[in-house]
C-alpha cells in the first residue's frame, strides 16, 4: 500500500499549506454541470424522473405510486432489527432531545426599549422541511436522530424524510425505526439530486419544502447549490472530515485510533492528526495496521484512499501554538482534543464546528448520541456555520409596539432622518397627517 501522507509544516511553503486546506467538494463544477438535466428531469417528468434515477444510479427496484414508505413497510422494520440497536436509537433519541429542548428559545420576548415602546422576538416553526439522510457508503439512522429530533422539538408541522432505495426497493431498517421513534413518518425513496429537486419542486408523490437539511454526496452538495433559490439548503454539510488534536501527553495509538473514525465513511472524507509531538505522530502511523486488520475490508478502502491521498494523514507542527493556528485555518467539521489536560486547549481554538474534549470524547459518541448535532458544517464552513440546531427549523420575526404615550418621540427622530434621506412618505407617516387620524 502507499505510505500514509505526512506533512512537516515547518518545510510547507505557503501552496504546500494551502493544499492541506482543500476538500473533496472544493471544485464541485463537474457535478453541477451534471446534476442540472437531473434536476431538470424532476421539475418537468416528476415521479417517473425518480423512479428511473433510482434504477440507473441506485440500481434499485422502485416504482410509480410506491415511493413513499408505507406505514406497513415502518411496522415490519421494528422485526427486522436487533434490540440492541433499537434500544441504541432510543438512547440517543433521548439525548438528543433532551439537549435541542434546552437549546430550543422561548417563543417570544419582549423589552422595554424606551418607557412605552417595546421591541423583541417572536420564534415560529418552518412549515415544511425535508430531512435528506445519505446512504451511498452505508445505512445513517443517526443522520435520521440528529436531522428528525431538533425538528419535532422545533414543531415543524410538515416533515419528510429523503433516502436512497436499497437494491429491493426498501428504506434501512434501522433508519425507519428511528424516523418512527424521532416523530417522523412521511419518508421517500429517493436519493442523490434527484431528492434535492423533488423536495425543491414536488413531484406527484413527493410534497415540495420551504428548505432541506441533512448531509450528503457532492451530488447533494450541487443540487442544493442549483436549487438554492427554489429552496433553502440548509447549512452546507458535505462530506465528513475531522482533525484529531493530539498534545504530547496522549498516545499516539489512540490518536491513530480516533483518525480512522471519519475516514472511512468514504474516499472523499478528508482526516488529519495534528500534532506537534513527533513521538505521537510516529506512534500513530504505526499503530494504523493493527487498527486497519480489526476493519471490514471497504472501511479499510475508504480510509486508506483518505489517509494516504490529497485529503488527509499526519501533520507535523513545529509547536503548540503552530498546531492552533492549522486547526483553525482548517476549520474542521470534527474536532478532537486528546489531552489530558483538553481545558488547556480549548481557548485557543475558535473555528470548529464540534469540538470532543479528551480522550474518552470520540467523535464515535458525538455521532451516535452524546447530544449535540452531528450534522455540521464542512469545507471551512465552520468559520461562519454552526453546527444543526433547533433554530434551523424555526424563523425569528421581530416584534415592535409603541404606546400612545411614547410615540411622539419616536415620531419626531423618525420625522427628521426620514427628511434628510428624502423618504417623503416615510416622512408623513410620522407628521401631522398621522396626528389628524389618530
Amino acid at each position: 500500500m502507499s505510505a500514509v501522507s505526512f506533512h512537516d509544516l515547518a518545510k510547507l511553503d505557503s501552496d504546500g499549506r494551502a493544499a492541506l486546506m482543500r476538500r473533496s467538494e472544493a471544485d464541485l463544477s463537474g457535478f453541477m454541470e451534471k446534476a442540472k438535466p437531473i434536476v431538470e428531469a424532476v421539475r418537468t417528468e416528476g415521479d417517473a424522473a425518480l423512479v428511473r434515477f433510482g434504477r440507473d444510479f441506485d440500481k434499485a427496484n422502485v416504482e410509480i405510486g410506491k415511493l413513499k414508505v408505507t406505514e406497513a413497510e415502518i411496522d415490519a422494520a421494528f422485526g427486522l432489527v436487533d434490540k440492541e440497536v433499537i434500544a441504541a436509537i432510543q438512547f440517543g433519541i433521548d439525548n438528543i432531545r433532551r439537549f435541542h429542548e434546552e437549546q430550543k428559545p422561548e417563543a417570544m420576548w419582549l423589552k422595554e426599549i424606551r418607557p412605552g415602546a417595546f421591541a423583541g422576538d417572536r420564534f415560529t416553526p418552518i412549515r415544511s422541511v425535508a430531512l435528506y439522510i445519505p446512504r451511498g457508503k452505508g445505512a445513517f439512522p443517526s443522520v435520521t436522530m440528529m436531522t428528525a429530533v431538533p425538528a419535532v422539538v422545533a414543531g415543524v408541522p410538515e416533515l419528510a424524510i429523503l433516502t436512497p432505495p436499497a437494491p429491493d426497493g426498501s428504506v434501512d431498517a434501522a433508519t425507519l425505526v428511528a424516523a418512527r421513534i424521532a416523530g417522523v413518518e412521511t419518508i421517500y425513496k429517493a436519493g442523490g439530486a434527484q431528492a434535492v429537486a423533488a423536495a425543491a419542486y414536488g413531484t406527484e408523490t413527493v410534497r415540495p419544502a420551504l428548505k432541506i437539511v441533512g448531509p450528503g454526496s457532492p451530488w447533494v452538495v450541487a443540487a442544493k447549490r442549483l436549487l438554492a433559490g427554489v429552496i433553502d439548503p440548509g447549512l452546507p454539510a458535505g462530506p465528513s472530515e475531522a482533525i484529531i488534536f493530539a498534545d504530547d501527553t496522549v498516545k499516539g495509538g489512540l490518536a491513530a485510533l480516533d483518525l480512522l473514525i471519519e475516514a472511512e465513511h468514504g474516499p472523499d472524507s478528508s482526516a488529519y492528526l495534528v500534532t506537534h509531538s513527533r513521538r505521537v505522530s510516529e506512534e500513530a502511523i504505526a499503530a494504523l495496521p493493527e487498527h486497519w486488520a480489526r476493519m471490514t475490508e471497504q472501511r479499510v478502502t475508504f480510509s486508506k484512499a483518505v489517509l494516504t491521498g490529497s485529503y488527509g494523514g499526519v501533520v507535523l507542527t513545529s509547536s503548540l501554538e503552530d498546531s492552533y493556528r492549522f486547526v483553525n485555518d482548517y476549520a474542521p467539521e470534527h474536532l478532537e482534543i486528546l489531552s489530558t489536560d483538553p481545558f488547556a486547549h480549548l481557548s485557543h481554538i475558535t473555528e470548529a464546528a464540534e469540538i470532543l474534549m479528551g480522550p474518552h470524547t470520540p467523535v464515535s459518541i458525538a455521532n451516535f448520541g452524546l447530544g449535540p448535532n452531528a450534522v455540521l458544517p464542512t469545507s471551512r464552513w465552520a468559520r461562519t456555520y454552526g453546527p444543526l440546531s433547533v433554530t434551523d427549523f424555526v424563523k425569528r420575526s421581530s416584534v415592535g409596539y409603541v404606546t400612545a404615550s411614547a410615540y411622539p418621540a419616536f415620531a419626531k427622530h423618525a420625522h427628521t432622518l426620514a427628511r434628510y434621506e428624502g423618504f417623503s412618505s416615510h416622512e408623513h407617516a410620522v407628521s401631522d397627517v398621522r396626528k389628524a387620524y389618530l
